[in-house]
């Protein structure tokens, strides 16, 4: 990393949560809020852009929340300091159809993301524990297309032995229509085609005036790839998806080996010299 030109000029960092700002233990490291309090000071803002759910990132980022903005369900809605910048939903009738497919395919649960809480009919309480990890405000149902009086932002879909060999192949055909997103190993996420981080993130750019050239952003996995795109310092993860390696302009260490935190230390280092 050393030789990078411009870190000094980083006025926003964006990072992804699994994978990327996580450890394998799905847990935040004490460095990275010394960190983001010395970023903070310096004029630096931080925003966290997942898939998971608004209130299980903030519950993650517990003592930064209230200073930070977070982009969560992939791009269906983006808050910062309580103001809603960002809010991509799909219709009902849309999330019907979706549902009946989905239950075709075999070996797979669903979740059904939506603003007030997320939302299964799952019986299966290994998937419900795993899930729980990701969801923190949810209600199981016993059929998702009775769900009604919320505001859908997507269907995310598990299977436990791989989404891009399992499920993806079932559902590409609603590309185009659809945003159809490998999201992690085990999930793969169908949601309207402006619900990316990417767009997102463009938004939440233009409401704080930075450019591409002072946004840093880190991230590991396919849903990552639209927001490296709006960013001029784009850095994989050594655990990244192949194609997110191929996308990113760097690369920094695992989640395991404090990737994230070793970039910010860069980003500090250059602002203060």
């Amino acid at each position: 990393m050393a030789g990078i030109t411009g870190l000094e000029n980083i006025k926003l960092i964006v990072s992804d949560m699994d994978g990327t700002l996580l450890n394998s233990e799905g847990k935040v490291s004490d460095s990275f809020f010394s960190l983001f309090d010395k970023l903070q000071s310096r004029g630096v803002q931080f925003v966290a852009a997942s898939g998971r759910q608004y209130y299980s990132i903030i519950d993650k980022l517990e003592p930064i929340w209230e200073h930070i903005g977070v982009i969560a369900e992939n791009g269906g809605i983006a808050r910062r300091m309580n103001e809603e910048l960002v809010l991509v939903t799909l219709e009902p009738k849309l999330v019907r159809e979706l549902i009946r497919t989905i239950r075709k395919i075999p070996d797979c649960d669903m979740v059904l993301c939506a603003k007030k809480q997320a939302y299964v009919e799952s019986t299966s309480q290994d998937f419900l524990n795993f899930f729980s990890e990701y969801y923190v405000r949810y209600q199981r149902v016993k059929d998702l297309t009775q769900v009604t009086n919320d505001d859908f932002f997507k269907i995310a879909i598990y299977n436990a032995k791989g989404t891009e060999e399992n499920v993806y192949p079932r559902v590409k055909h609603l590309e185009g229509d659809l945003q159809v997103k490998v999201s992690g190993e085990y999930w793969l996420d169908l949601s309207h085609l402006d619900a990316n981080k990417g767009h997102a993130l463009g938004i939440v750019q233009d409401k704080l005036n930075i450019t591409p050239q002072e946004t840093l952003v880190l991230g590991d996995y396919n849903n990552d790839l639209e927001m490296m795109r709006q960013s001029n310092f784009s850095f994989a993860m050594e655990n990244a998806h192949p194609n997110v390696k191929k996308a990113a302009s760097y690369r920094t260490k695992s989640n395991d080996e404090y990737g994230v935190e070793h970039v910010l230390e860069q980003v500090l280092e250059a602002i203060e010299n």
